[in-house]
């Protein structure tokens, strides 16, 4: 395919399925700018990979998948889970606490359960991330992850039963 067509399809696909793809992101990481990054992505990957793409499925459905797939990604970082934990847990104690007293209280309940989910293995620690942080449904981090939901519910309840151990003994220890 010639650059000129590759170039037409893609303004194309960008007007025709931009805003649909953008809302498809932002159900997955909750956040406008990133949803955009992510379709930005997609919208890269398209144009880099036209000349191979076979039309054994609509360019609709092979641009949602690359979307999916790019939203999965950034979940799976790192650095997206460490930085949206610390966020909802300062979000909520500030909402919660006012006083500087209960302020120094907070940030160390706060840290110590952060270092307790941090040091859960990664299949239990990021379904308590989706589930509690991000709140998604059972169904939803199944899709994610490409699980079935009764995995799903298995490794919530464990991850539930280790950190109520964990906090017990740190409490009570």
């Amino acid at each position: 395919m010639m650059e000129r067509e590759k170039e037409r399809v893609l303004e194309e696909v960008m007007i025709m399925y931009g805003d649909e793809l953008v809302r498809l992101a932002f159900h997955y990481v909750k956040n406008v700018e990133t949803a955009k990054d992510i379709v930005q992505s997609t919208f890269i990957k398209c144009y880099q990979h036209l000349d191979s793409f076979r039309y054994k499925s609509s360019l609709k459905t092979w641009l949602y998948r690359i979307t999916i797939n790019g939203c999965k990604d950034y979940l799976k970082s790192w650095h997206h889970r460490k930085v949206q934990a610390v966020q909802l847990i300062q979000d909520v104690a500030g909402a919660i606490f006012s006083s500087v007293e209960d302020n120094v209280i907070q940030k160390e309940a706060k840290e110590e359960l952060q270092q307790v989910v941090y040091t859960l293995p990664t299949i239990y620690r990021e379904v308590i991330y989706l589930y509690y942080y991000q709140s998604f449904q059972i169904e939803e981090i199944a899709d994610m992850m490409e699980l079935n939901t009764s995995t799903v519910k298995t490794r919530l309840k464990r991850a539930r039963q280790r950190l109520k151990t964990k906090l017990e003994v740190n409490y009570h220890g």
